[in-house]
């Protein structure tokens, strides 16, 4: 199995939440999860979120891993940098890092668990 499993999420930046959730629900996406600060907007096939988020003017690709302690020593040892982190979040740990030829994005895992909420979305927690 390769280091990079999926595309766990594209954060795209919107001044108002509440505007960015009316915007993406009028396109198709739902939500999934949320807090102060992002939203996690479901596709069709439930499995790429976009999540929309105020507090970087920024678009990510977010790349799930199994172990982001693992990923970021091959990371390194493949030429790639790591710019940020390792650091934890509340569903496992995160890290940015560069490849060779600048291009940054974020790896995450999932090793504490997925958000648990309620039928608004609103996190409860996680499981």
């Amino acid at each position: 199995m390769g280091l990079l499993k999926c595309i766990d999420c594209i954060e795209l930046y919107v001044s108002d939440l509440k505007e960015g959730i009316d915007y993406y629900s009028k396109l198709g996406l739902k939500v999934l999860w949320k807090n102060e600060t992002s939203v996690g907007m479901g596709m069709e096939d439930d499995f790429t979120e976009i999540v929309l988020q105020n507090e970087r003017q920024k678009m990510n690709v977010d790349i799930k891993v199994e172990s982001v302690l693992q990923a970021v020593e091959e990371i390194k040892e493949a030429g790639g940098q790591i710019i940020y982190g390792p650091f934890d979040i509340p569903i496992g740990m995160c890290a940015v890092v560069r490849d060779k030829w600048s291009n940054e994005y974020v790896i995450l895992d999932m090793t504490k668990g997925k958000y648990e909420t309620d039928e608004l979305g609103n996190i409860l927690g996680v499981k």
